[in-house]
């Protein structure tokens, strides 16, 4: 039998079998000889384009490129980009892994790719348990990334820029995303899909009345459970700020705003004018009537503006009335004149700030539930450590969210506006040096420059540069001589349990002596401990997040099966969990070698 030639099968066959190739067999292919070059058709990079890449740059419009003729698109220059983005991101990310020094240029030359970096982010987070460095992989860039489309939100809507509703708050889930679904386009995609089946459930929908939309949206929202709380909730539980977690849990938790939220999004799908009302203690939504008509479809009087309709999608399918409304406000003192100020909408901004007040007041109900709960009746020093919504990137998202719209009107002047942002920037400077330490350049270009001409820029710019110094500079080599041997009992990587404070931390690195200034020893009470300052003494990353300095009096090594409280904090410094030997394998090996 004559043996099968691969360039003697017609082009049709050939064609098809190329589709059955990995892109890189494909470019191989190419180069062979003219007709395999010529039989690369456009449709096959498309092809990969689609199906190789879920994430791509908003900058790109993807979503119309592929909608176009395809032969209006340099589809294999695309490809030939985004798999140059993959093959950086991948070896980027291998160097941040290998060395403490210059991650900061590392961080920022995947933050530059932006969503086009996605999905070769998510590769990493997603690689398996039998990875060697599983845990440092899962720790990577992605959650800055999701964090910079975030507060480009907020600064344009700063700026005056028009944001919509389900994008400014969609931005705090942005914060806590890691690697679930939830981002801008899922959560407008999933709000596009409810809109599409109340439309195609009812058929006439569209001849209703503005009043009758109104009505049939909230009923099919609540009764698909897509509003408020589930009897047995607890109100202020973080993960009801959220609206991707309202759209996408099972049980659709949400608070008021959240509610109303998701209520105005779909309406306004269908056609309706709707908008939020930040009434006192609670958030209604006002369906207006089209310019001309009144709810009813009915027309009114030239000049004349027919009457809104207050909703309250969290707890009812009716109407509220606007009297028993201002019933309310006349009850808890409010004046006739300023009724009016909080019976109108509510700004996007306004949404967001409020949203960002709910938060804080969520974590600080966590914290306080934490402290409560502690062994031995509770120390302050600890907060919940649940992992989702984690309450460090929730509370930071709220800090970043006041300080960038938390301003006050703008008679009161440049200077109002700096002070009110004040009380905001230590907490984010603490948040960023402590958790975030990959956002250096969100700081550098949105946080520095709000304060120019005033005191807080110096010291701003000065933290950066200590930080990027510090970065540049390769870490002091701490090996294991004889003499640590004799007075450095514990190893990077144990995890131990605080005598005192019951708190279980793992160990990052260790001295010889105590390290710290004499202001802290004294604060501290160091000299009172029986072996005072002249002991070893280690960094410790704890459960609640903190970073502590830590006498070898005052720890406890243990040995757990596997260290839950602490799994997802250790990427930043550790590889893996060791089941054999019950302690963390050591990502900072150029600094504790012998570790």
């Amino acid at each position: 039998m004559a043996a099968l030639v691969l360039n003697e099968l017609p082009n049709e066959v050939l064609q098809q079998i190329l589709f059955h190739l990995p892109p890189i067999s494909v470019s191989a292919l190419m180069q062979v000889c003219r007709k395999f070059n010529d039989l690369v058709h456009p449709l096959l990079w498309r092809y990969h384009c689609r199906t190789q890449f879920r994430f791509w740059n908003q900058e790109r419009n993807m979503e119309q490129k592929f909608a176009d003729d395809f032969s209006k698109v340099e589809w294999k220059s695309i490809y030939a980009e985004r798999h140059h983005v993959d093959r950086v991101t991948s070896r980027t990310i291998d160097s941040i892994l290998s060395s403490q020094t210059g991650r900061i240029e590392k961080y920022q030359r995947i933050l530059d790719y932006g969503y086009d970096a996605k999905d070769t982010l998510l590769r990493h987070l997603d690689v398996g348990d039998e990875a060697e460095d599983v845990l440092a992989r899962r720790d990577a860039i992605l959650g800055c990334v999701h964090r910079a489309r975030a507060i480009k939100q907020w600064v344009n809507m700063m700026h005056g820029q028009e944001v919509s509703l389900e994008k400014a708050l969609a931005a705090f889930d942005m914060f806590i995303l890691h690697g679930r679904e939830g981002d801008f386009e899922d959560i407008s995609a999933r709000l596009d899909d409810l809109a599409k089946r109340i439309d195609t459930q009812h058929p006439g929908f569209r001849e209703q009345s503005p009043r009758q939309k109104a009505f049939l949206i909230v009923r099919y929202l609540r009764a698909h459970g897509l509003l408020g709380l589930k009897e047995g909730s607890h109100y202020h539980d973080l993960q009801n700020n959220f609206i991707s977690i309202a759209l996408q849990h099972v049980d659709h938790p949400s608070l008021p705003l959240i509610s109303v939220a998701i209520y105005c999004c779909v309406a306004r799908r269908l056609g309706l004018v709707v908008e939020p009302c930040s009434f006192p203690f609670h958030v209604l939504a006002i369906v207006k009537p089209a310019s001309g008509f009144d709810l009813d479809g009915n027309a009114v009087a030239r000049g004349h503006t027919g009457e809104p309709m207050y909703m309250d999608p969290y707890t009812s399918n009716e109407e509220t009335a606007a009297e028993s409304l201002l019933t309310r406000l006349r009850a808890i003192g409010t004046s006739t004149s300023n009724s009016g100020a909080y019976m109108n909408g509510s700004s996007a901004a306004d949404m967001v700030l409020r949203t960002g007040r709910n938060i804080m007041n969520s974590v600080s109900v966590a914290h306080q539930h934490a402290i409560a709960h502690q062994p031995g009746g509770g120390a302050d020093h600890l907060i919940s450590t649940s992992d989702f919504p984690d309450t460090e990137s929730a509370f930071y998202g709220a800090l970043w969210a006041s300080l960038l719209l938390g301003m006050p009107p703008e008679r009161d002047g440049p200077m109002a506006v700096t002070m009110n942002r004040r009380q905001f920037l230590p907490y984010i400077i603490q948040h960023f040096e402590t958790h975030f330490p990959t956002d250096v350049s969100l700081i550098e270009k949105y946080l520095i420059p709000l304060f120019r001409n005033f005191g807080e820029h110096a010291q701003l710019v000065e933290t950066i540069r200590v930080m990027r110094a510090s970065d540049a500079v390769a870490k002091q080599v701490k090996p294991r001589t004889r003499h640590v041997e004799e007075n450095v009992r514990y190893k990077v990587g144990q995890v131990f349990q605080h005598k005192r404070y019951d708190y279980q931390a793992i160990i990052t690195g260790w001295d010889v002596e105590c390290g710290a200034g004499e202001q802290w020893m004294a604060q501290m009470r160091i000299d009172e401990l029986a072996r005072g300052r002249h002991q070893s003494f280690y960094h410790a990353l704890v459960e609640d997040k903190s970073v502590r300095y830590v006498a070898e009096d005052n720890i406890e090594i243990v040995e757990p099966d596997l260290p839950h409280n602490l799994m997802l904090l250790a990427g930043r410094h550790f590889k893996r969990w060791d089941e054999g030997s019950h302690r963390f394998i050591s990502n900072i090996r150029d600094e504790y070698p012998d570790d």
